[in-house]
């Protein structure tokens, strides 16, 4: 690999921390665990990329503002987003850092491996006084809950 390749590869890599899940706008889809490679070759850049799951309605948004970020990083002529199912995303790929930005957008974040137990906790109060009032949340990643201490609904992203 060239010092050029090498640099550009690095910024591409910053330029994706800068893409962020539509949905939840607080954390980037490398923080989300969802960038699974990215290979540049003479000035192409390939980003291989893992979805939440198969049927998720952001994904040509996800896709399109990768390549619009992607293209705008000089030296890079263009750019492909592959979307692969393999390896599979698991609430397990979800960085430190990305965690701690869910819970500051008042998304509970999952357990940190998903065979863990789930724990309901409050986000904004910190608090176990909760109950899950819905499974089904706004997407199929999220559930709908509720702090019975600080009297805040909030989502909870389930363990996949």
């Amino acid at each position: 690999m060239t010092s050029f390749t090498h640099a550009l590869e690095s910024e591409v890599w910053k330029g994706l921390q800068e893409v962020s899940d539509p949905e939840i706008p607080s954390i980037s889809i490398v923080e989300m665990g969802m960038v699974n490679g990215v290979r540049v070759e003479d000035n192409h850049v390939s980003i291989e990329f893992t979805p939440t799951f198969v049927g998720c309605p952001a994904l040509k948004i996800i896709e399109k503002n990768i390549i619009d970020r992607i293209s705008a990083i000089p030296g890079v002529e263009s750019v492909d987003v592959q979307f692969v199912f393999e390896p599979r995303w698991t609430t397990d790929r979800i960085s430190e850092s990305g965690r701690e930005k869910l819970r500051k957008f008042g998304i509970l974040p999952p357990p940190k491996r998903a065979e863990d137990a789930w724990e309901i906790e409050c986000p904004y109060c910190n608090s176990k006084n909760t109950t899950l009032d819905n499974l089904f949340g706004p997407t199929a990643c999220r559930s709908i809950a509720y702090c019975r201490d600080c009297r805040n609904p909030f989502e909870a992203i389930k363990p996949i």
